[in-house]
């Protein structure tokens, strides 16, 4: 990995280590996740690996999670790869699309959303 690409990020799909992610890399992918969220809370994080701003935050998003005690189920969307998903989901869920951005499902509708510094466990 280059230098630049170590601070703005690079084009490359990120993976995420934490165990607790579920992909979205289809729209049979999102709408499991709308379903699921008739069970128990989904969150989406919504992610773009170009932007060292969106990286700074899942880091400090996925530190919350591992610390947190909730029941969710949470799902990664990378955007730059899905685009076309992270625009069904803007369009089907009514949430303007932002990045990064965290979006709360619940009986299939989203509940709550946030991005940017505004992203935390606090809101599920």
């Amino acid at each position: 990995m280059s230098f630049f690409n170590k601070i703005f990020g690079s084009d490359e799909p990120q993976k995420s280590s934490p165990s607790f992610w579920n992909a979205i890399e289809s729209e049979e992918d999102l709408q499991k996740a709308i379903d699921q969220s008739f069970e128990k809370k989904v969150v989406v994080f919504k992610h773009s690996t170009r932007c060292h701003i969106s990286k700074m935050v899942l880091k400090n998003f996925e530190n919350e999670v591992a610390g947190a005690e909730n029941d969710a189920v949470y799902y990664f969307l990378d955007l730059i790869s899905y685009r076309p998903i992270s625009n069904k989901m803007a369009e089907d869920l009514g949430v303007t699309h932002q990045s990064p951005q965290m979006i709360v499902l619940e009986n299939g509708k989203a509940v709550k959303n946030a991005s940017h510094q505004s992203i935390s466990v606090n809101l599920i």
